[in-house]
């Protein structure tokens, strides 16, 4: 089988361990340039803005989940209809799809972008978030989602890179522009030389800024290599993306809405302890980011290799990836349990804040050890097509985290709440492990 828009392996026959390492490792640094930037991004508004700054970042994160989770909707879907089409040998249906991704999409964002804005002043007072905390929430979140249709467009083009078997020019791309955004942001925050003093809502434009530019230039490279086609939109395609992809976006949405709930229990402790749960997320990013690039990679090789009548190498694919988070876990594991202060106070300055984070961060360090074990077999399922199981899978699991972390609250303060955090991403993990042993995946249609 030849390759597909100059993938460097062939995901259906080459060697199973180097497919998974070369297709697996670009992505996993990708997904950790992000988590660099992003934290980088933090670091920048705590200490130039301050604590209110950081828990207004912190608290819009968890909207901005939801709408990820929309964009990515569209992306996991492509991603199992396109790469199944390449496993197929039919490059130009892919090519088709993500095209007509591209459209849908663009309308999607433009659509959650207006929802969003006009519903701005709601989601902070959802929360309950002091006075400080929500106006600049909103300068931040409102930058933010003026922005979400090329974030969407984003998505999109990673998608279909990915579903080609091609993560390494994308990584290269976007180290381009992370460059550049790294170093506009603190300009951008701080107004340094002809620039205007923007706070946090200069943190966002350098956020859009990585993910825009990518936008645009990956759609000229995939019409360059032939791995995007437009004409009029197929709506049966278009239906079959949003059903694979529906269940994963339900499953953010649901836990954006859980983690705004959650913050009501948390903003009775003040705002170090609001900053410390954005915090702690930033931190813990780094490993699930790990997870995020492995199951990028699996979720193509699991489709193409579907797409090709392969499913015991998919099923073997899935395996040999979610192993290959095991050492970074342990890393993660030992660095949070070691140095929770120096971790925290990379992003605050502000002592109450870095003590909390610091529970924060020793309580979730046992969860690293295993929880690339959702993000992978997550983005295998996905590829597979079998996203419905998993959605009612993590979204029982992550629900128990409302009244559980209220009970708890009422019993050991924050601390409580951090460890229900932690149990619940353990056992989302390991159900994961156990969808993917059922092999129900591998009679999915796609």
């Amino acid at each position: 089988m030849p390759r597909t828009g100059g993938a460097d392996v062939n995901l259906a026959t080459d060697s199973l361990p180097r497919v998974v390492v070369q297709l697996g490792l670009p992505a996993v640094a990708s997904a950790l340039l992000l988590t660099a930037f992003v934290s980088l991004d933090s670091a920048w508004v705590g200490h130039f803005v301050g604590g209110a700054g950081l828990a207004a970042v912190s608290t819009s994160i968890f909207w901005i989940w939801m709408v990820v989770s929309m964009a990515e909707m569209v992306s996991v879907g492509l991603t199992a209809v396109a790469s199944r089409r390449h496993g197929e040998r039919r490059d130009a249906e892919a090519a088709r799809a993500v095209g007509d991704a591209l459209v849908f999409t663009g309308g999607l964002g433009i659509a959650t972008a207006a929802l969003g804005l006009y519903f701005l002043p709601r989601l902070f007072a959802t929360m309950e978030t002091p006075p400080a905390v929500t106006a600049l929430g909103m300068q931040y979140l409102g930058t933010y989602l003026a922005g979400a249709p090329l974030i969407f467009g984003y998505f999109v083009v990673d998608a279909a890179f990915r579903a080609a078997g091609n993560t390494r020019l994308p990584f290269i791309m976007l180290v381009c522009a992370t460059i550049i955004a790294a170093v506009l942001d603190p300009i951008l925050i701080t107004g340094w030389g002809p620039f205007p003093q923007l706070g946090v809502r200069g943190a966002a434009l350098a956020t859009i800024g990585v993910r825009g530019s990518l936008c645009v230039v990956g759609v000229l490279m995939l019409k360059h290599r032939g791995l995007v086609a437009f004409g009029a939109i197929e709506w049966t395609r278009i239906a079959t993306i949003v059903r694979i992809g529906l269940p994963t976006a339900a499953t953010g949405v649901v836990f954006s809405l859980i983690y705004v709930v959650m913050t009501r229990t948390t903003t009775r402790f003040g705002t170090p302890a609001l900053a410390a749960l954005g915090l702690g997320h930033r931190i813990e990013s780094w490993m699930y980011m790990v997870g995020v690039g492995f199951g990028a990679a699996a979720a193509a090789i699991v489709g193409q290799n579907l797409g090709a009548g392969q499913p015991d190498r998919a099923a073997r694919a899935g395996w040999l990836t979610l192993a290959m988070t095991g050492v970074p876990g342990v890393i993660a594991c030992a660095a949070l349990l070691l140095f929770p202060d120096t971790l925290a106070g990379l992003f605050s300055a502000d002592a109450a804040v870095v003590a909390e984070a610091s529970r924060y961060l020793q309580t979730a360090a046992y969860a690293q050890l295993v929880v690339s074990g959702e993000t992978v077999l997550e983005g295998a399922l996905g590829g597979a097509g079998w996203t419905l199981p998993p959605m009612i899978t993590s979204t029982a699991i992550t629900l128990a985290r409302v009244p559980l972390a209220a009970w708890a609250a009422m019993h050991w303060g924050t601390t409580g709440i951090w460890w229900v955090i932690s149990l619940t991403a353990i056992a989302r993990a390991l159900a994961m492990m156990g969808l993917w042993a059922s092999g129900g995946w591998r009679r999915a249609q796609v």
